[in-house]
C-alpha cells in the first residue's frame, strides 16, 4: 500500500506525490488493462499502433536534438 506522510497540513501536496507515486507503481494502467477483454487480435492491433506511436515520437525527438 502507497503511503505518504502530510507534512505541516499541507494536504494537496501529499495528494501529488501520491499521485504520482501510484501512477509510477502501474496501478492506473493496470485498472485500464482489466477493464474488459480484448481479444488476442485487438491486443497486437493496439501493441503495434503505440509503437508506431512511439516510433515517431523518437524520431521527433532524434531530429529536434540533431539540428
Amino acid at each position: 500500500m502507497t503511503q505518504v506522510p502530510v507534512k505541516n497540513g499541507n494536504l494537496e501536496f501529499a495528494l501529488k506525490k501520491f499521485k504520482q507515486k501510484v501512477a509510477r507503481d502501474g496501478v492506473p494502467s493496470e485498472c485500464k488493462k482489466r477493464e474488459g477483454y480484448d481479444k488476442p487480435g485487438v491486443k497486437r492491433r493496439n501493441a503495434k499502433k503505440e509503437g508506431i506511436k512511439n516510433a515517431r515520437k523518437r524520431n521527433r525527438a532524434n531530429r529536434t536534438n540533431r539540428d
